[in-house]
């Protein structure tokens, strides 16, 4: 069961490829143009590295690989070092599919599959639609981790491949999320009636920080919205951590909740029961 946010390496300082992508290898040299077209094709993404995990990201063992790039930024994002594209290493998406292939035995002993993370997947979905495709032809399951933001780049040729989406819902009223992401909460919402729409299945997650995201006026909207939804399974309510924050002063970047401590169990079981009350499953 998922009850806190996936603490991932501290990656903020530079790594070896072998290091970063677990024996994935980076694409060879490459003119600008050459880059480019590849990148537009999906034949090279931006990764910053991949990890099998187990109990979070989706069900089962999965292969998580987060992409670099992100048009948000989180106040509480507990991987800055995945926010800028430059920051990754240029994959091929043949060789990526090679590495997932290896693991097929590990997905079906466990139920797990593959899960595109980040930074933000969908802000390379050229990318991301060979993955999806490539893995859902071998059979294997695949979920999307994603804020939604940028849910109109995921086409309807991307969703017929993609079986979970793991809905990042940061804020509930538009004041706190443009406090939180900077961005509008719009989208989020608009992608999250798409995928219910297209009868995919969607976990909602949601991050409670103390004096940010607890107001119920911004979590209660939330639950409403997420009850409304056909296709949403469960509900995550993933509590802050402060074990990220070490990323952030290595990159040079102000961290604006040095200060915020992590809620209390009390909060966190009362945050649940929002969701509950509204007939949600919600761990």
């Amino acid at each position: 069961m998922s009850v806190a946010l996936p603490v991932r390496p501290n990656r903020a300082d530079p790594a070896s490829p072998e290091v970063r992508l677990g024996g994935v290898p980076v694409a060879g040299e490459l003119t600008r143009t050459e880059a480019l077209l590849a990148r537009h094709t999906g034949e090279i993404g931006m990764v910053h590295s991949w990890e099998l995990v187990t109990a979070v990201d989706g069900p089962g063992t999965r292969m998580t690989t987060f992409l670099a790039g992100c048009p948000l930024r989180c106040l509480y994002c507990h991987n800055p070092d995945t926010m800028s594209a430059a920051r990754g290493l240029p994959v091929r998406a043949d060789d990526l599919l090679a590495r997932i292939r290896r693991y097929r035995g590990v997905f079906t002993a466990t139920d797990g599959g593959i899960t595109l993370s980040g930074g933000e997947v969908l802000a390379q979905p050229a990318f991301a639609r060979r993955v999806l495709r490539g893995a859902a032809a071998m059979g294997i399951h695949t979920a999307l981790d994603t804020s939604g933001f940028l849910g109109r780049n995921a086409d309807e040729a991307m969703l017929a491949d993609v079986d979970l989406v793991l809905l990042d819902v940061k804020a509930g009223d538009e004041d706190t999320y443009r406090r939180v992401t900077g961005r509008a909460l719009a989208p989020t919402l608009d992608f999250g009636r798409r995928l219910s729409a297209a009868g995919i299945e969607i976990w909602i997650r949601f991050v409670l920080v103390p004096g940010l995201t607890d107001d119920p006026a911004t979590i209660e909207p939330i639950a409403d919205y997420a009850a409304g939804l056909d296709m949403v399974s469960r509900v995550e309510v993933l509590p802050f951590h402060q074990l990220g924050r070490s990323k952030w002063a290595e990159l040079g970047l102000h961290y604006a909740l040095q200060d915020t401590p992590v809620p209390s169990g009390e909060l966190v079981e009362h945050t649940r029961a929002i969701f509950r009350s509204r007939g949600l499953t919600t761990y």
